[in-house]
């Protein structure tokens, strides 16, 4: 069984703060991190190497340094990995981004398995592993809270807005991830000597064959205008202090009236 696993990297959103007046992120100083949806998915995968006898490969998306968090997913156990980094691809959205990420899976080689976290936690889309699974023709799975495979298929229970099913589905398969079945794991000693000397291939656009004019801000339909936060509604409020309870109503009532909430 190979598995292919998405990665990417992000802000600790936990400590990014936003600038007002330009309307941008303020990520100077602030730690990056392998996406906490794409850890849930990394160890899905290998909770199916331990129990299947998975090949699990990583892949990202992304400047030179995210060769950190594929290391990090070397070192928690995933078997090798690859970066596709290319200035061609920068300002790329979702659609280019899963494009571009589908030429990769395919220069990779045979696969059974894509897994991705549901979402990034600095782009909110839950877009790409989807997109990902069209431009491959495989079918997908989203939201998936466990993953198992028997029977020649993988199954998975899939989280809805008020309860669960259960799906399966034969390779090749797409499966979004919004939970693993345990929490992931930490990288053992072993794992980070493997990551210290692994070497982290890393594939271009002329590599994999891709149309620069498809990737990239010149292939993204959509665009980021602007950022802000949202301003919060101005709410007013007023303790009574009466301790007559009668008195405390009257008071109340006689200044909705005058607020005009109600009337006489």
């Amino acid at each position: 069984m190979n598995i292919i696993v998405c990665v990417k990297q992000t802000p600790d959103t936990e400590k990014v703060k936003f600038n007002p007046e330009t309307r941008t992120l303020l990520r100077e100083g602030v730690e990056n991190i392998m996406n906490p949806f794409d850890r849930q998915a990394l160890e899905a995968a290998l909770c199916l190497k331990d129990k299947e006898g998975a090949k699990v490969t990583v892949v990202s998306m992304g400047l030179p340094q995210a060769t950190d968090v594929l290391k990090e997913a070397i070192a928690m156990g995933a078997d090798e990995a690859a970066l596709l980094s290319d200035r061609a691809l920068a300002g790329s959205d979702t659609l280019a981004t899963s494009l571009a990420l589908a030429a990769a899976i395919k220069h990779l080689g045979e696969f059974d398995l894509i897994l991705c976290g549901k979402q990034a936690v600095d782009g909110d889309t839950a877009q790409v592993g989807p997109e990902i699974a069209e431009h491959l023709g495989i079918p997908q799975i989203t939201g998936a809270l466990s993953l198992q495979y028997a029977d020649g298929k993988f199954v998975a229970e899939r989280e809805t807005e008020s309860s669960s099913m259960i799906m399966a589905a034969p390779a090749p398969l797409l499966v979004t991830v919004t939970k693993a079945e345990k929490e992931p794991r930490f990288a053992s000693i072993k794992g980070k000597m493997k990551a210290r000397k692994a070497k982290i291939p890393t594939l271009t656009v002329a590599d994999l064959g891709i149309d620069e004019a498809t990737v990239g801000l010149i292939g993204s339909p959509t665009k980021v205008k602007k950022s802000f936060t949202p301003v919060p509604p101005e709410i007013h409020s007023e303790i009574i202090a009466e301790e007559d309870a009668d008195k405390a109503v009257d008071m109340l009532f006689d200044k909705l009236v005058a607020a005009k909430i109600i009337s006489r």
